[in-house]
């Protein structure tokens, strides 16, 4: 069975390969912290044992809500905000056609309650008017202002469209189980709901109905998805030695580099579809390790397209940062340079050979670039964009993210920043 792959070699040259070694029992503590529930934030652990405790029965009921959904809509609207709607996304875009949207594929899968934006939420509006739409609003209290305008605005344009009774069976609520604005409205109007369990925070919830049920929704098999993150789960482990366990090295090569002073982690891709990837990751470990003054800064680029423009700013910008880079090993279709005999544009030396190839002749050259102008480079290639190996992907990231917020000293599973806009917002707003 084919992995995820991830390559340190290219940090060697900026910190001493022993040096990393060094670091193994620290980070295999912190992964039993993880293990054990000794560390900070061990009530919101939900998630380290999520992908092998999901039933068969569990998947099938989201699967039936889905196709339920999709029988009934052209379009479906997500409304969530950060990690109620990013992990999603990642995926759908991850594994849907880049002009799914655009074409005859049903149902279009637009996303609200993300931000506060008058004129998207009335092109949304009218986008919506004379189409059979249905709401998927996941939210664990009913009240975060960007989710619970949106839903307020579009379920009474569906009640409108179609009737109360007709809205209800197009109307599913991801929530808690038992409190909150939302719960509380769901059962009065018997919506179908979904739990966001307690102890999973928003930005590790996209194994949970959170996002299981947009991804099937978009047509996308959320059992290989399940299955590449319980394959994870089990390699991740504390039974797993430092020197095989992935999720451990790449924490603790991120937190040497930092304590180098390399206090900018850039994500970079080259291959599009991976743009929402790279933006839920960096929630994921911007939310968890940027506290106490302490913490990486999270930041992504598209290449080749950011080379043209960020590109510069890598080369030769202020050396405060390193990139961990996210390869495809082998693409999902085969298009290559055909010949053209007046070779106005040069490219006749390429005819013949795939796209890809050339693609990954930039993405080697750009390493060896970035290497020698001073950035040390972590690498992870996965073996082709399929729900196993997103899978894969989306827990490598989770669990070493809670092993390096341990070995950087704080709570990986807090976000108490996140509140200080909001109470200066209402005050503004003058809530009562």
């Amino acid at each position: 069975m084919n992995r995820i792959v991830l390559d340190i070699s290219k940090v060697f040259g900026f910190i001493p390969e022993k040096q990393i070694y060094d670091r193994a029992k620290e980070a295999e503590s912190a992964n039993a912290a993880l293990e054990n529930a000794t560390g900070k934030g061990n009530d919101f652990l939900g998630w380290l044992h999520l992908p092998s405790s999901i039933t068969k029965a569990a998947l099938d009921d989201i699967q039936k809500t889905a196709s339920d959904l999709r029988s009934r809509c052209e379009v479906v609207v997500i409304i969530g905000i950060g990690g109620s709607y990013l992990g999603a996304k990642a995926v759908i875009d991850a594994l849907s056609g880049a002009f799914d949207n655009l074409s005859n594929k049903k149902p279009v899968i637009v996303y609200a309650g993300n931000q506060i934006g008058e004129d998207y939420l009335h092109e949304l509006s009218e986008y919506l008017n004379g189409k059979s739409f249905g709401i998927i609003n996941i939210s664990k209290s009913g009240t975060t202002t960007e989710p619970a305008l949106a839903f307020r605005l579009l379920r009474m344009q569906l009640e409108k469209a179609v009737g109360i009774a007709e809205a209800q069976k197009r109307i599913v609520a991801i929530t808690d189980k038992a409190r909150g604005a939302l719960r509380t409205l769901a059962t009065q109007e018997r919506y179908k709901t979904y739990v966001i369990p307690d102890d999973v925070g928003g930005r590790y919830s996209v194994l949970t109905p959170v996002g299981l049920l947009p991804i099937a929704v978009a047509g996308i098999d959320i059992r290989q998805l399940v299955a590449g993150a319980v394959e994870m789960e089990k390699s991740t482990g504390t039974n797993v030695p430092f020197a095989e366990n992935r999720a451990a090295i790449y924490a603790a090569v991120r937190n040497e580099l930092y304590k180098q002073g390399k206090k900018i982690e850039i994500l970079a891709n080259f291959n599009p579809k991976l743009h929402y990837l790279s933006e839920w990751w960096k929630q994921l470990y911007g939310e968890s390790e940027g506290k106490e003054n302490k913490g990486i800064f999270t930041a992504s680029v598209d290449l080749t397209t950011d080379l043209h423009s960020m590109g510069q700013w890598i080369q030769e910008g202020e050396r405060t940062i390193f990139e961990t880079v996210l390869s495809i090993a082998q693409p999902c279709y085969t298009v290559e340079v055909p010949k053209d005999e007046a070779n106005l544009d040069g490219l006749n030396y390429l005819a013949g050979k795939r796209v890809d190839y050339v693609n990954k002749m930039a993405e080697l050259g750009t390493q060896q670039a970035h290497v020698a102008g001073g950035v040390p480079n972590i690498r992870i290639e996965i073996p082709e964009l399929n729900e196993f190996y997103i899978g894969q992907l989306l827990y490598f990231f989770e669990r070493a993210c809670g092993i390096s917020g341990y070995l950087l000293g704080v709570n990986p599973f807090d976000q108490p920043g996140v509140e200080a806009y909001k109470k200066n917002m209402f005050a503004l707003l003058k809530k009562p």
